[in-house]
């Protein structure tokens, strides 16, 4: 619940890190920040409850709390817990109504254990240092190394238990079967789901049809070719499936905006 999700193509912005040390008790503050907080406790125990639900991470333990949702603390912090912090901000939303081909995104986990002497603890370690250190060049990639440590946790706790989704496997499918026509009986006979079941799933998950989709990763490989090779329209047109060189070529125009002619003029004169 309150889950943060990561992008590949809008990383997080940090605002602060560091460890801390309790050297008396004390209760979690009562707030709603405006910005996302990753907990890693290496001693006693960190307790917060959020939005009514109550939260608690041991040494090992890691603990995201979303930006915007209130939280506070129900019960007392021991003296002597040590944990480290990460205060950052989701990026800039994508401009609306523009969509990034190859954008994917992934739920980073509420809550992770087992994480004592992995590269988990490491990475943080070592980006908590470098980030008050007065070498300029580590808080110049401060945000990328963020994403790193954040990708590191998403694949992490989603390797075991939640596998990968309908909609990301039937794009992996698709994308490594573009030259190939695209059948909704196959597509059943693949994943043995009905085709309107899985034609409603993708077009919730991706806002677009498992044919749009399909179309666009032929057409991404086809600006490829017009641009790094001396292929044909018609080569070009059969390396991506299409058997008919005019149907692909109104099929390029639909999504290029440009006839595959035109095209590749236009990447020459440094116009796409």
């Amino acid at each position: 619940m309150n889950e943060i999700i990561l992008s590949n193509i809008r990383p997080p912005v940090i605002a602060e890190c560091g460890l801390l040390a309790a050297t008396e008790p004390f209760y979690h503050m009562n707030r709603i920040a405006d910005f996302n907080v990753l907990i890693y406790v290496t001693d006693g125990a960190i307790h917060v409850t959020e939005d009514g639900i109550d939260y608690e991470a041991k040494p090992g333990e890691i603990l995201f709390l979303k930006s915007g949702i209130h939280h506070w603390g129900n019960r007392e912090i021991k003296k002597g817990t040590r944990w480290y912090y990460f205060h950052f901000y989701d990026n800039d939303p994508k401009p609306p109504n523009i969509r990034f081909e190859f954008e994917r995104e992934i739920k980073l986990p509420k809550k992770l254990s087992g994480l004592q002497n992995s590269r988990f603890e490491y990475m943080t370690k070592k980006y908590t240092d470098h980030f008050y250190s007065n070498d300029p060049m580590n808080l110049w990639n401060a945000n990328s190394k963020l994403f790193d440590i954040l990708t590191e946790i998403a694949f992490c706790g989603n390797a075991d238990n939640e596998p990968q989704s309908l909609s990301d496997k039937i794009c992996a499918y698709l994308t490594e079967h573009y030259s190939e026509p695209f059948r909704a009986s196959v597509l059943e006979r693949e994943f043995y789901l009905s085709y309107k079941h899985m034609a409603a799933v993708f077009k919730r998950e991706r806002k677009m049809t498992m044919q749009q989709y399909h179309t666009n990763v032929r057409m991404n490989i086809a600006r490829r070719l017009l641009r790094s090779t001396f292929m044909s329209v018609s080569d070009v047109s059969a390396a991506v499936g299409y058997t008919d060189a005019l149907y692909f070529s109104r099929q390029f125009r639909s999504v290029a905006g440009l006839c595959p002619i035109a095209y590749r003029k236009s990447v020459l004169e440094g116009k796409q």
